[in-house]
């Protein structure tokens, strides 16, 4: 089995981007008195750019035709992390299927696990706190944006991971749902599982061609079928560690 599985935080735990994300960063712009709000097309667009202060200055100079100050860029983001724990609190994001069952699997085994994620520590917080309880005796240490001078798609937040496992990169394995994911892991020297997200659905497959496998969910014992859209088949409907042995084996 792996000896380490990291694991992505938004999208690939659970559907955080347009359900979660791209709603608190709206409530942060109607709370600062401003016009914008991003549907899912434009939010989806712009989640190519990794990083919400990032994705905020980016915009912002877009839209006002001027780089915006810093004081203003961290103050929506402030106020967007704090819309998003709300959001958190009240629920309204879950675990995606087959999250909780590997994992939990994984520590089982004594397979090491941790948090590779571009987003903030505080928001990652958030969502293991109120949906994955057991965090904190499952997952050996989070590399969050705050850890990292480039974001993904640059392998730096999967190295840092490697150096901190002092593991080979041949025995770890990458679970990501979005191009940019997958590219800073493969970059790295990891397999990668892509297990796709509505956020990362509209993405090109070609960008997912270096994942080991790339399937629409992990699966739960009783829900419905997954599928495989690259890579070998998955028995009995649900990802499990000899599964993920596989993906390491493969030429």
């Amino acid at each position: 089995m792996p000896a380490a599985l990291l694991w992505d935080v938004d999208g690939t735990l659970a559907e955080t981007e347009l359900q979660g994300h791209r709603r608190a960063f709206n409530r942060a712009f109607a709370e600062a008195g401003l016009p914008w709000r991003w549907d899912g097309t434009r939010y989806a667009q712009l989640l190519a750019i990794s990083g919400g202060r990032e994705r905020l200055r980016h915009f912002l100079s877009q839209a006002t035709g001027t780089c915006p100050s810093e004081g203003q860029v961290e103050a929506l983001q402030s106020s967007k992390t704090r819309h998003y724990g709300a959001l958190v609190e009240a629920g309204e994001l879950q675990l995606r299927p087959g999250v909780r069952r590997l994992m939990a699997a994984a520590a089982a085994a004594g397979v090491a696990q941790a948090v590779v994620t571009t987003s903030g520590r505080a928001a990652v917080r958030a969502l293991l706190d109120r949906q994955l309880p057991e965090h904190p005796r499952w997952l050996q240490f989070w590399i969050c944006g705050e850890d990292v001078q480039h974001k993904k798609p640059h392998p730096e937040a999967y190295s840092l991971a490697l150096q901190r496992l002092a593991l080979p990169a041949a025995t770890v394995l990458a679970i990501e749902d979005s191009a940019n994911g997958v590219a800073a892991a493969t970059a790295a020297g990891l397999a990668v599982l892509a297990v796709r997200s509505a956020s990362s659905a509209g993405e090109p497959a070609e960008a997912f061609r270096a994942a080991a496998a790339e399937l629409d969910q992990l699966g739960e014992p009783d829900g419905p079928a997954l599928t495989v859209r690259q890579g070998p088949a998955c028995p009995g409907g649900q990802v499990t560690l000899s599964y993920l042995q596989q993906l390491l084996s493969a030429p």
